[in-house]
């Protein structure tokens, strides 16, 4: 086989496992972020119980501030009762008791529901503060998974591309120059095999005196059609 024919193919395998383990390290950042979604789910959750139990605690507060104004209202109604001069005064009065104390009464059911309903929450505070922990904790754990895999693909990378280097040296400049032109504009693939006389880069047919001389692996052809360098794969090349 031509020896800078042998290079090219050589030089695009190894572009092609390049192009492969920078995708790998670009996904990185997508698969952190999908890793860290559960947790972003879990944290959600116990903001939103958070926010609930918060609600019912302000409602409980409002309601013993509302209970407390209630209470001095009574104890100021009861002390009116030396005042009171005659029967339909006093029956009056006692009306006028028994309305706010039926509204004690409400407001101090509101808190007890309140309190019910704030210790339910905080139950499930706890449950969910330590899913959030467990899930932090596994996430962690993925998280470091993830950059150590990545920072062996990274050395992986480096040594790749040291490779790559020295197959360069072997390449002349001109081939070199139309491989890498050709590599940009065919979207990482500018060396392709030809198969029962079609070009595998964009499966149109070669001329049969093109696939004659392109089985001899002499010399370096381009597809007609897509411009790549083709070349014929046998058990002698």
């Amino acid at each position: 086989m031509n020896k800078q024919l042998e290079h090219l193919i050589q030089l695009q395998q190894i572009d092609s496992k390049i192009r492969a383990i920078q995708r790998t390290i670009e996904d990185v950042p997508g698969k952190i972020t999908e890793v860290e979604s559960p947790l972003q789910d879990s944290q959600n959750v116990l903001n939103r119980i958070k926010q609930q139990h918060e609600a019912f605690e302000k409602k409980k507060r409002e309601k013993e501030r509302a209970l407390e104004d209630i209470n001095d209202k009574i104890n100021k109604l009861k002390m009116r009762t030396g005042e009171i001069k005659t029967n339909k005064e006093y029956q009056a009065l006692l009306k006028e008791i028994k309305a706010v104390e039926d509204a004690r009464s409400s407001i101090e059911d509101d808190i007890l529901s309140a309190m019910e309903d704030a210790d339910t929450l905080g139950k499930q505070i706890k449950t969910e503060e330590q899913n959030y922990r467990a899930n932090k904790e596994k996430v962690e754990t993925l998280k470091k998974d993830i950059e150590n895999e990545k920072s062996e693909t990274e050395k992986e990378l480096l040594k790749v591309q040291g490779i790559r280097e020295k197959v360069i040296e072997a390449v002349d400049s001109e081939v070199y120059d139309q491989y890498f032109m050709l590599l940009e504009i065919c979207g990482g693939l500018a060396v392709i095999e030809v198969k029962d006389e079609i070009c595998q880069g964009c499966n149109m047919n070669i001329p049969p005196q093109l696939f004659v001389e392109l089985k001899k692996n002499e010399e370096i052809y381009n597809c007609p059609q897509c411009r790549r360098i083709i070349f014929y794969k046998n058990s002698t090349s």
